[in-house]
């Protein structure tokens, strides 16, 4: 009974975890599409990562200690980081172009990605269900995006890049030393990005705002514990439980789009992500069922 009790606490204290992660996402979402009116993608990211980087620092020593601080492949994380900024920047260049509800659905098929990926790349053996969940999951994308139509939006094609380029960062991680924590992935990530932004800004940099200052912190902020919250949720609870809950994003991204810039998405990109997301927890379970329950890392665009 007390087994029972404590397994429930925990899969609460996860569930809020999730949840107040995907918030504070979907609010570094929000700050981004506002400051694309004034600053290049590129620098958004830089600003962020350089931000957030001493806070990602001590919360690393906080939760690993000193030993979280060593990497055993620098160069992977190098890797993992370039993948990381190339897809931030394509996801916040989109939301200059595409409402924030759309684009929040779009990335949700990344997940999707990463089980199609797995097969083609690493030769894993994906069945048959699995692989009806990865085209449902298009069909999905087909639905939100609409090629050929009127409202076709060319910068969707920028998110579904992103998903991409996250789906094999997500991969990546299999070539991570096994002896570093989550903690230590975060802080190279963010290191890394910081670092590649560096030899950018020379060619793209536009002098802050005093004003924007605020928003390049709350990005950070807002990002950092976001991602920080998200992680400790799945070592409360198991995959199968939070994982959906990824999801409750486009909520927020509905709610913050229509409050800050009247954005009403349509009935199409509402049911295409009822599709992904459908796809996306079908496979969820279905890797559970199969006894295959990897932590999730989800980068914080």
């Amino acid at each position: 009974m007390q087994a029972a009790g404590d397994m429930r606490q925990a899969n609460l204290t996860g569930i809020a975890l999730m949840c107040a992660g995907v918030f504070c996402l979907s609010i570094n979402d929000a700050i981004a599409k506002t400051l694309t009116e004034d600053y290049t993608a590129w620098q958004i990211a830089f600003l962020r990562n350089v931000i957030a980087l001493p806070a990602v620092l001590l919360i690393t020593l906080r939760m690993g200690g000193t030993a979280a601080l060593r990497s055993y492949r620098p160069v992977t994380h190098l890797w993992r980081g370039a993948l990381w900024v190339i897809g931030t920047f394509c996801f916040f260049t989109s939301l200059k172009y595409l409402g924030l509800a759309e684009a929040t659905a779009l990335i949700f098929v990344a997940p999707v990605l990463v089980t199609a990926l797995s097969a083609l790349i690493f030769r894993e053996e994906v069945g048959a269900r699995r692989w009806t969940a990865v085209l449902v999951g298009l069909l999905g994308v087909v639905i939100v995006v609409r090629p050929g139509g009127e409202a076709f939006q060319p910068a969707a094609l920028l998110v579904l890049g992103t998903a991409f380029l996250y789906a094999l960062m997500l991969l990546s991680a299999r070539f991570v030393d096994p002896r570093e924590s989550v903690w230590t992935l975060s802080l190279y990530l963010t290191g890394s990005g910081a670092l590649i932004g560096v030899f950018i800004q020379p060619f793209i940099w536009v002098p802050v705002a005093p004003d924007d200052l605020w928003l390049f912190a709350g990005s950070a902020v807002f990002g950092t514990a976001g991602m920080t919250m998200m992680t400790q949720a799945f070592r409360f609870a198991t995959p199968a439980v939070v994982a959906p809950l990824d999801y409750t994003a486009l909520i927020w991204a509905s709610i913050l789009g229509y409050v800050f810039w009247a954005e009403i998405p349509d009935l199409f990109t509402y049911l295409g992500a009822a599709v992904i997301i459908a796809s996306g927890i079908y496979i969820v379970l279905r890797e559970r069922a199969l006894g295959k329950e990897p932590v999730p890392e989800r980068p914080a665009p």
